[in-house]
């Protein structure tokens, strides 16, 4: 049996299921959770994960852009996309007060999402609002449960844990475009060593991205247990999951549309010196397989 070093943000609801297929593939996988991005990104660089579920965004920032959280880049790839943002949305505390916003890092991934919801209400970043790192999704569910923060971007069932104690769920990622959630990244280092393992990983998971739909008993109990949900709440993430616009990805394909709202996400929001296009992207290899028109 061979093991795949995973990094993730939230407990993957998608390995649950696929965990039988797994071992039928001589694989099994890892999951380390992240505190931060930053973090994530830095075990992947120094080999303590091979390959990470992650933002798009992250891959583009530690490719491309220099002025990263942490100041340097490497060649990191996408290998395939996962899911379109799992219910991704702004939410904010019963109170519905906006003074402080939570993000992963101010200056990658969802923080983007929500900076642009903000805007699309008229707010703006340091004026009608101010930003405060917290770290990974799950941190950030409980920080706007416990009143830490008064909102935040959630989605893969943090979303409906923070419904469910009273936080109020707004805008959707929806709103804005195609959007790709999370991707399977790995450095170039890691798939010489793995890239075999890798592409089965990526087969396995959007096999079973597909088959959910077919198995709702399965995939509901994997709900439960993987994210402490109750049944009635686990039946709604699954409605999630299986949402075409917003769910798993089945085919693995990340789109030029796709990969244009993420650009255009960071050319609006990153306070970065650098500038991207979409053939920049494209031409520097960050994806490992081919962008479907």
């Amino acid at each position: 049996m061979r093991t795949i070093r995973l990094g993730t943000f939230s407990p993957s609801v998608l390995l649950e299921v696929a965990t039988g297929a797994l071992v039928d593939a001589g694989l099994t996988v890892v999951e380390s959770p992240a505190q931060s991005s930053s973090q994530q990104f830095t075990d992947l660089f120094e080999g303590r994960l091979d390959a990470v579920f992650t933002n798009p965004d992250n891959v583009l920032a530690y490719r491309l852009v220099p002025d990263n959280p942490l100041g340097r880049t490497d060649d990191v790839r996408i290998l395939g996309a996962i899911d379109r943002g799992l219910g991704l949305s702004l939410f904010t505390g019963p109170a519905r007060r906006l003074g402080t916003f939570g993000v992963d890092v101010p200056g990658s991934g969802f923080a983007f999402i929500g900076y642009e919801l903000l805007a699309r209400a008229g707010l703006s970043r340091d004026v009608d609002y101010q930003v405060t790192t917290v770290g990974s999704t799950p941190r950030r569910a409980r920080a706007l449960i416990d009143g830490a923060i008064d909102c935040t971007v959630l989605n893969a069932g943090n979303d409906l844990l923070a419904e469910d104690h009273g936080a109020v769920r707004g805008a959707s990622v929806t709103e804005i475009g195609p959007y790709v959630g999370t991707v399977l990244a790995a450095t170039a280092d890691s798939l010489a060593h793995n890239g075999d393992d890798l592409s089965t990983l990526l087969d396995v998971v959007t096999t079973t991205a597909r088959a959910i739909r077919s198995h709702p008993a399965i995939a509901t109990a994997a709900i439960e247990r993987r994210l402490g949900l109750t049944e009635a709440t686990a039946a709604r993430h699954l409605a999630i999951l299986t949402d075409p616009t917003q769910g798993l990805v089945t085919d693995s394909t990340l789109t030029v549309d796709d990969l244009r709202t993420i650009v255009d996400l960071r050319n609006r929001h990153a306070r970065s010196a650098t500038t991207l296009t979409i053939a920049d992207a494209v031409a520097s290899g960050l994806l490992h397989t081919p962008l479907r028109r």
